[in-house]
This record gives structure tokens, sequence and C-alpha cells, in this order.
């Protein structure tokens, strides 16, 4: 204990203590720092939601050290995933921001196969859309007030049953998810997308244009029991707008040749004679 009270030891030790940090510790921590990698960073803005496009991210070197664990470091990781979160110009891209699917409210959105299309109407009053109380998956009811006119309100045989996949505010931001503004308060919902046949969006054109719709809740549940609403309105659009027949198929080859009965003897001065009623 004595050598440790020796001011001229304890000043020796000190210096060997510096240079051991100087020329040991420090490069070793220096290097360490000034490792590059390369990470995938974001170069516009992505709201959530957004399907991930080359032209929203790039690849860039940065120092390695410190890195967050699950920064994204390869482009194709990231390409046709959808993001989890909003996403600002220059944050790194970490694994749970990614997602394989869109969010709930845009599933139908990619996945529109031409069968069935995405169409929105305007709540004009709060109490037009059920109070704000619509989310993503309902069944409602389209009830037409003053229908084409004729000083009555009905349910068009059309929209009996319809699907809806999501409620929008004003600022374009999904109204049924708690999002909220720059208020804190939560959006109003202003409009209702939902998902027709191109025969029921035809009728709710007409109605968003003359401005008197209302939306009734129907069923909220399990998708299997929505599913047999939309079911039991296609068996109806089938019966309001039956498929049109087929065509001759020589006809329809040669639309400009008339067909054996039409020709009958023409040409040879000679008119096939009409069958008697009796015949």
């Amino acid at each position: 204990m004595s050598l440790f009270k020796n001011r001229t030891v304890i000043g020796v030790l000190c210096i060997l203590l510096s240079l051991a940090i100087c020329f040991g510790v420090a490069p070793l921590f220096n290097k360490s720092v000034s490792q590059k990698t390369e990470i995938v960073r974001v170069t516009r803005e992505i709201r959530a939601g957004d399907m991930i496009t080359a032209d929203m991210v790039a690849v860039v070197e940065v120092g390695g050290y410190n890195l967050p664990d699950g920064v994204i470091r390869q482009l194709d990781t990231v390409l046709g995933k959808y993001a989890a979160a909003d996403l600002a110009v220059g944050d790194y891209i970490l694994a749970p921001k990614l997602s394989d699917t869109p969010a709930a409210e845009n599933a139908y959105l990619y996945s529109l196969d031409g069968t069935r299309q995405a169409i929105s109407v305007t709540i004009k009053s709060f109490a037009n859309g059920l109070s704000g109380k619509l989310q993503s998956g309902d069944i409602v009811k389209v009830i037409a007030a003053d229908y084409k006119k004729q000083g009555v309100t009905v349910i068009p045989p059309e929209l009996q049953y319809v699907e809806v996949i999501s409620v929008t505010a004003s600022s374009g931001y999904d109204a049924n998810t708690g999002e909220k503004n720059e208020d804190d308060e939560r959006e109003l919902p202003s409009t209702v997308t939902l998902l027709v046949t191109i025969e029921q969006s035809k009728v709710l054109a007409e109605l968003e244009a003359d401005g008197k719709l209302h939306l009734s809740l129907v069923y909220r549940g399990q998708p299997e029991n929505a599913a047999l609403f939309i079911g039991a309105q296609d068996a109806v659009i089938a019966e309001l707008y039956p498929p049109e027949p087929e065509e001759d198929e020589d006809s329809a080859d040669n639309p400009g040749v008339p067909s054996d009965e039409s020709v009958g003897t023409e040409g040879s001065g000679q008119q096939t004679p009409p069958e008697s009623e009796g015949e």
C-alpha cells in the first residue's frame, strides 16, 4: 500500500494508462465509429398503407456505429412492401415498420379484379353516416330520400346490402382508425368508400348527385357472415340484370352476312311464301 502512496509511482501509472487509452482503446473506438455500412433510407414521404416503390427509397452509406437493431440494409427487402407507419424523408426503415399486406381498409384497393369496384359517397351530415360509427367490413343499407324526385323514400334493390371498405375524413386520413388531427381531436368522417358492382356504382352515382343518401348499419361481425349478406345481394343483382343472350356464333363471326332464312331466294326474283297458319 505504501507503493501507491508514492506520488511518482502514481504519476507514472497515470501516464501509462493514458498512453494505453490513446494508442490502444481510442483507435479501436475510432475504427468502429468510422466503419461504413449501407442502409435503406427514405427519400420521399411515405404514409402508412402506401406500397413502397423504388422512387421512395435509396441505399446510402452511413457510419455503422450505434445503428438501431433491425434496420433494413437491402433495397429488395422493402420494395413491394407496405408501410405500417408514416415515414419521413431521411428516416431509416426498420423491419417492424414494414408489412407484406396493405392495411385492412386498403386491401380491396390492391386486389380489385374488375368484378367489383370501389366508390366513395359523401356524408352530407353527421347523421347520414351513422354518426361516425361505421367501420371497415360493415354491411350497410343505402337509403334514398325523395328517390328520383318522386317524393318517396326507398332502399334501391341494388343497395340492400353493401360492404364498407373505409371511412375517410376530409384530410384524407381514415376516420375509423382513431387517428387524431393537430388539435388532438378525432376527425369526423367525410366520405364512405363502398365495395360495389358496376350496377350498384351507377345507382350510387345518381344518389350522390341528388345529395339525399343515408346509410344504416345492417351487420358487423365475422367476415364469413358478412359474405352471406353480399351473396344475397348478388342474387338480387343477377335477377335485376340478367346476362344478355349470346349472339349466334356465325352471325358474330360474319356480322355483314345475313342468315339463310333472311336470304331465302332473294336475288332470283322469287320470295319465300309465309307458312299458313294451319301448317
